[in-house]
């Protein structure tokens, strides 16, 4: 297969390697951000490693059953898509499975929507057993209602040569695939809850430990990665595309006062995250909804930060999270002029302003991060006789010692303690 070349959905789907894209303008979407989210899908679409040869935004005064649009826009799109040697037309809004069925009638093009090709890039990009799983589900449940599509030519060939009471070829195999299908959604969320079930001990074993989790979340690209790998020195991913990393990562933190704090780094955030998706990594968000802490993470030299900020608080939300003591943190500032530095600080006076690359910040959110910690800890004073010595090894992991000394009893310690040891 072409470097560029990327295969949509399954074996037997279309390979595609020029995008044309199509935006949607309405009441609900102006100008402005219908072109924002048009760039978006762009940069979603050469995460894929499409090229992107086109692009044309329709403005929608009514939505249309047929095609979304009306059919004359609909036709000038095709031909523009043809003219531009597209051999798939993305649009930025959903489509149904019926207009997906006849935009592709209409253009003798393939035609996938948004939810579409972040169903590929998670699929690409996910690498552990549990969101592998996850992506198969999703991407199954999004094909079920849209089997037809592959087997419109046999159905056309039923129509020439059916009788009464008969069924086609593509009526048989249609049927014989929405089994199968069926049958594996069946069996994955079978495998899905035996992985999860793994997972949920893993994560009591640790919620036992008394050490406090701060989930770091925000849009995606935001630097989440480069943040977690500038803080603890760990080696994820980072890469400048959009859901470069989807597996959640957990790394050990010391806090300058010597407490030890989790952190846990979560998959972005979009706009139009598809429903599916959501549902799909529960599982992985839910680390963000048992945090004791909240980094919310905000490219600072997006023209968009404002949007995604709101996206994050949204999706925060329907995770049910949106309770949790958040931080805000703006990465990248090292992009921006001192003008711009001041006027996002003016805005925003409680955030911490950093930047993961150059180390800029880090030591005030550390700082930040500890206060929280503190303000949620209480402080112990024990006397741990010297036959339990152990005691002391085992504080240690999840204590901030402020006071240590021995005699003939044992180990006199004064230590902060998370109030959820």
């Amino acid at each position: 297969m072409h470097k560029n070349e990327v295969q949509l959905g399954d074996e037997n789907a279309t390979k595609v390697r020029r995008a044309f894209l199509v935006g949607i303008q309405n009441d609900d979407c102006g100008p402005e951000e219908c072109e924002e989210l048009l760039e978006e899908l762009r940069a979603l679409v050469d995460t894929l490693g499409l090229e992107t040869v086109g692009r044309l935004v329709a403005k929608q005064r009514e939505p249309n059953p047929r095609y979304l649009i009306g059919e004359g826009k609909a036709r000038e799109i095709c031909d523009a898509a043809r003219d531009a040697g597209a051999d798939v037309v993305i649009f930025d809004d959903c489509l149904s499975p019926s207009q997906q069925r006849n935009w592709e009638s209409l253009s003798s093009l393939s035609v996938i929507d948004r939810q579409e090709v972040i169903l590929d890039i998670f699929a690409e990009h996910a690498k552990t057993n549990e969101a592998v799983l996850q992506i198969q589900l999703a991407r199954a449940n999004y094909s079920l209602p849209r089997l037809k599509r592959r087997w419109t030519h046999l159905n056309r060939e039923r129509g020439r040569a059916g009788g009464m009471g008969l069924r086609g070829g593509g009526e048989q195999q249609l049927e014989l695939d929405s089994r199968m299908v069926r049958m594996r959604i069946a069996r994955l969320r079978t495998e899905l809850a035996e992985v999860q079930k793994h997972r949920q001990i893993q994560r009591r074993e640790r919620l036992t430990k008394p050490v406090p989790v701060a989930a770091i979340v925000g849009y995606t690209n935001a630097g989440k990665s480069s943040l977690l790998n500038a803080m603890t020195k760990a080696n994820v991913l980072v890469a400048n595309k959009l859901f470069a990393t989807l597996d959640p990562t957990v790394r050990r933190y010391r806090l300058p006062g010597g407490l030890p704090i989790l952190l846990a780094d979560t998959v972005g955030f979009i706009r139009k995250l598809p429903t599916l998706l959501v549902e799909a990594f529960h599982s992985t968000l839910e680390e963000t909804v048992l945090a004791d802490f909240i980094l919310e993470v905000v490219d600072a030299s997006s023209s968009s930060l404002e949007e995604y900020h709101r996206t994050t608080l949204e999706v925060l939300q329907q995770i049910g999270a949106r309770s949790r003591e958040a931080i805000l943190v703006f990465n990248k500032v090292d992009l921006l002029d001192s003008l711009a530095r001041q006027r996002l600080r003016h805005r925003y006076p409680e955030a911490i302003f950093c930047s993961a690359r150059t180390g800029e910040g880090l030591s005030e959110l550390a700082e930040l991060l500890e206060k929280a910690v503190d303000a949620s800890s209480i402080d112990a004073r024990l006397l741990v006789p010297h036959d339990q010595h152990d005691v002391v090894g085992r504080l240690r992991e999840c204590c901030s010692f402020l006071q240590e000394s021995y005699d003939e009893r044992g180990a006199f310690l004064h230590v902060r303690v998370p109030r959820s040891a």
